[in-house]
């Protein structure tokens, strides 16, 4: 029996969205508080998927400044209708601020895509779509119910029709899970489908933590009443307790393939040295058949595993991912990202031909600013990176090197600096928002090599003037503020290339000559 292993899209790729064009499959992912946004992926058999670019790759299409971590940009879908895609999403002001809603189009997944289409009257987050049989479109979010909310975290999931010509919502709103559905908490989402008559709706529901899990109700009418299957939750790991090696299971999309069958994506998180998900919350992918008119998720199982068996297509990889990025191209390779809208000029490939130069801006890695770091997301438990870097500090504040980011208040720094004169790298931890140095080793030149391997939970961080003489800095430093669980929040540890004047205005940079990162499972 041919298998695949579980996740499907291993790292901070969480709330995956799906839709099938013909024989080609494309996701979209959340991606918060990171530009560009939305990345997208395209495949052919469910299981090997390559990113062909971000939905929102444009300062205009996404101005981040400001925005707090883990907010940003939440769960987006993607739909295909009559040759036009539709990715909607919510951007997420503030921690209490506004939720708003918008959706941008494109012919050409890979882009580009329209600047946003804002839906000023659509409360909440978590916006679908439905493409009516009827020509009608349907938007789907939740919301606190108009009435107020009964218990904690009481939402209930909403209707409208989307006039796509005006790009407006229409007509009378209808709430749909709520009423004779309260059995529920943390109501989320949806996604609608009309299959065989019904309308099925899917929802999150439990919270987005260890309870989370997968439920569903259907109607012949899509504005209800929805009923729902007695069998609910149709997916969820939270009876499995916190030692089971793939958890928090929630957040679905489904799609039919091109020969009948059925696959449901969702985000889970993969534990490891004690209930710390530093990969945050990863896409899954877990077939299921209908029954009785209700699907059954993996049957005999219930769950969703390490490794399963191969869909029924034919099987498509596409050319693996260079571990090693030279800077060789005239713009970055799709898996790396900024922290927030990218503001000012502070990075080039162009400046020195084959190097990534970051400029030093005084804005830090400390604060929820847009400093100077480009960086990728960790997708292996155990992995391997290094880099190599030239910076000379003009000022004592200078510092460049390389980040372990959760962050700006939970993060691992090894940093080049100029302290009394001296060049020095530098190991320094940071938890809760307090600094702790753990190493530090003077430099005679300003051209380094510095390296970190992860085996689980510990760190080891090491340094090299040459790259056959290797030495270590510090070992064993214990991993978990890389993880929510410590850190809290909705997102996934990076690891990546930084420069700072750290509150001072500075002329220095810091050229990057490659970076190289390798998965050791």
């Amino acid at each position: 029996m041919k298998t695949f292993k579980n996740p499907i899209i291993p790292g901070f790729y969480p709330d995956p969205s799906i839709c099938r064009v013909e024989d080609d499959y494309y996701l979209v992912t959340s991606s918060f508080e990171y530009f560009p946004g939305v990345p997208i992926f395209h495949s052919k058999d469910l299981v090997h998927w390559r990113q062909i670019g971000h939905v929102l790759d444009r300062p205009e299409q996404l101005n981040l400044d400001q925005t707090p971590y883990s907010r940003g940009i939440y769960a987006p879908t993607i739909r295909y209708h009559e040759g036009i895609f539709y990715m909607i999403t919510t951007f997420v002001v503030s921690p209490t601020g506004a939720r708003r809603n918008f959706y941008v189009t494109a012919t050409d997944p890979a882009g580009p895509w329209s600047n946003p289409i804002w839906l000023p009257d659509a409360p909440g987050i978590d916006p679908s779509l439905l493409f009516d049989d009827d020509g009608k479109v349907y938007y789907t979010g939740n919301r606190k119910p108009p009435a107020g909310q009964l218990y904690k975290k009481h939402n209930e999931i909403w209707l409208q029709e989307l006039d796509t010509e005006t790009g407006k919502l229409i007509g009378e709103k209808y709430s749909l899970w709520d009423g004779a559905l309260k059995n529920a908490h943390a109501q989320e989402a949806p996604h609608l489908y009309k299959i065989n008559g019904w309308y099925y709706l899917i929802i999150a529901e439990g919270g987005t933590g260890h309870t989370h899990a997968v439920t569903i109700a259907r109607s012949k009418s899509v504005t209800g009443p929805y009923e729902m299957t007695e069998t609910n939750p149709i997916l969820t790991h939270r009876h499995l307790g916190k030692q089971h090696p793939i958890v928090n299971v929630g957040h679905a999309d489904i799609v039919q393939t091109q020969f009948g069958d059925w696959w449901m994506v969702c985000l889970a998180s993969r534990p490891y040295g004690g209930y710390y998900r530093n990969l945050g919350r990863e896409t899954f992918l877990v077939p299921f058949v209908w029954e009785d008119g209700w699907p059954i998720v993996n049957p005999g199982k219930g769950v969703i595993e390490p490794e399963m068996e191969f869909p029924h297509l034919p099987e498509h990889k596409w050319p693996a991912q260079p571990l090693h990025d030279s800077f060789e191209s005239t713009k970055l390779a799709d898996q790396w990202n900024f922290i927030r809208t990218p503001r000012g000029d502070f990075w080039s490939l162009s400046e020195r031909k084959g190097h990534l130069r970051l400029k030093a801006k005084p804005e830090n890695i400390m604060e929820e600013e847009n400093p100077s770091f480009v960086g990728r997301r960790q997708q292996h438990i155990n992995f391997y990176a290094e880099l190599v870097v030239e910076f000379k500090p003009e000022k004592a504040t200078d510092s460049a090197g390389l980040v372990l980011l959760q962050n700006h208040n939970y993060q691992i720094r090894v940093e080049m600096v100029s302290e009394n004169d001296q060049l020095a790298v530098k190991l320094t931890r940071r938890e809760a928002g307090e600094d702790q140095q753990i190493a530090r080793q003077p430099l005679s030149i300003n051209k380094i090599y510095l390296g970190v391997e992860a085996v689980g939970q510990d760190y080891t961080f090491t340094y090299a003037t040459e790259l056959s003489e290797w030495r270590v800095l510090a070992e064993k430093v214990d991993g978990r503020i890389l993880s929510t669980d410590m850190a809290g929040g909705f997102v996934g540890a990076y690891l990546g290339m930084y420069c700072s004047g750290n509150g001072e205005a500075s002329t220095a940079y810091a050229d990057f000559d490659w970076f190289e990162y390798q998965g050791r499972e």
